[in-house]
């Protein structure tokens, strides 16, 4: 049986209002470094994309226009630099959000089931497993396997880079999980909606590993699923624009029950996804834009009595007090300093706070400064 209203946890930003209360009324105002929504205008070419093609009164295609899946393909062969999935076996999503709560129920998860997802996570994760009736269980490895769960886990997801560590998952560690998963029977489900945004080698020059690279897969997507996203790459998390793609024997279900439910992406927005897919220079603009702020954050935080742990890709410093004070702490504090962060027990660590790098370029550096004074 699934998971009622009712049952649903407290949305965790909800938990954040008195510390955002506190941040506001810093006599500056508000830092808001607590959730990953980009404040860069998008670019000019999705704009213009969407323009060309807002006349649509026929309804889109579930599975994406042909032109759309080709630029997907060619993505994964231009910047990811992997082999890439058939054209039948890429579906464009509403957000990569919707595709990660559901995807256990589409995979046809039900109460007896399991699905691993790391310790240290995104919640969502664990509320689509909640949602199809199954079991989330957090864990990084098989020995960290709660006793009398191995033998029911039918899904295992993995993030690379991490929302929230920014922890990169190597070629080895991906091909290590992927073996293990298939002498099992297991699905592999890969979030790779950062994978844009390497801040450490081998990652900037080796880019960010895919489930879909054969050093990884040995050639073969079988029980294989990657997850991508626009919303950070191009700044255009409004235009709801990710897709899902990997072994065609499961996403063809997929498509199916998309098909009948009627969920498929807007054909003005497939364009601009297109066009999106087809240009780098905005990407990079973008990279380099974060990677600023990324550094003055990093250096103010560590002067500040901060720790930064992990962080090798994606749009978050993963931060812990040098003198062990816990999460809601951390908060508290930076809060009286006007600066509104997460707290790691969203995301199961109450040991770190998350800090967005997607505060404009003037709100960063006023956090430096407050992190600087006296």
């Amino acid at each position: 049986m699934g998971l009622h209203s009712s049952d649903l946890p407290d949305f965790p930003w909800d938990l954040l209002a008195p510390h955002k209360a506190r941040a506001k009324s810093h006599p500056d105002g508000m830092l808001d470094f607590s959730v990953g929504s980009p404040v860069d205008p998008t670019p000019d070419l999705i704009v213009e994309a969407l323009r060309e093609a807002a006349n649509s009164p026929g309804y889109p295609k579930t599975g994406g226009s042909a032109t759309l899946r080709a630029a997907i393909r060619e993505h994964y062969r231009r910047v990811r630099r992997v082999r890439p999935p058939e054209r039948h076996a890429i579906l464009p999503t509403l957000g990569s959000k919707e595709i990660v709560a559901t995807l256990p129920s589409l995979l046809g998860l039900s109460a007896g089931d399991a699905v691993i997802h790391p310790s240290v996570a995104y919640p969502t994760y664990a509320l689509g497993a909640s949602l199809a009736g199954a079991l989330p269980v957090p864990a990084d490895s098989a020995e960290a396997l709660p006793r009398g769960t191995a033998g029911r886990v039918r899904l295992v997801w993995v993030n690379s880079p991490s929302n929230p560590t920014g922890k990169v998952w190597s070629v080895e560690e991906l091909r290590r999980l992927i073996t293990w998963a298939r002498e099992r029977g297991i699905v592999v489900a890969s979030d790779e909606c950062y994978a844009a945004l390497p801040w450490t080698e081998p990652w900037i020059s080796e880019g960010v590993p895919s489930v879909l690279d054969p050093r990884v897969n040995g050639g073969d997507l079988t029980g294989i699923l990657a997850l991508y996203s626009l919303s950070k790459r191009s700044n255009a998390a409004g235009y709801r624009m990710a897709w899902i793609c990997g072994d065609p024997l499961l996403i063809g279900p997929i498509h199916e029950i998309r098909r009948h439910m009627g969920m498929m992406m807007p054909g003005p927005i497939q364009w601009a996804m297109e066009k999106a897919l087809g240009d780098e220079t905005h990407v990079q603009a973008g990279r380099e834009r974060y990677g600023a702020r990324r550094t003055t954050l990093q250096g103010a935080l560590s002067q500040a009595g901060y720790a930064i742990d992990d962080s090798q890709a994606g749009l978050y410093l993963w931060v812990r007090a040098l003198d062990g004070r816990d999460d809601w702490a951390i908060t508290a504090d930076l809060a009286a300093l006007g600066i509104l962060v997460a707290p790691g027990s969203f995301y199961g660590d109450p040991t770190h706070v998350r800090v967005a790098l997607t505060a404009s370029d003037a709100a960063t550096s006023a956090a430096a400064l407050r992190l600087a004074a006296p």
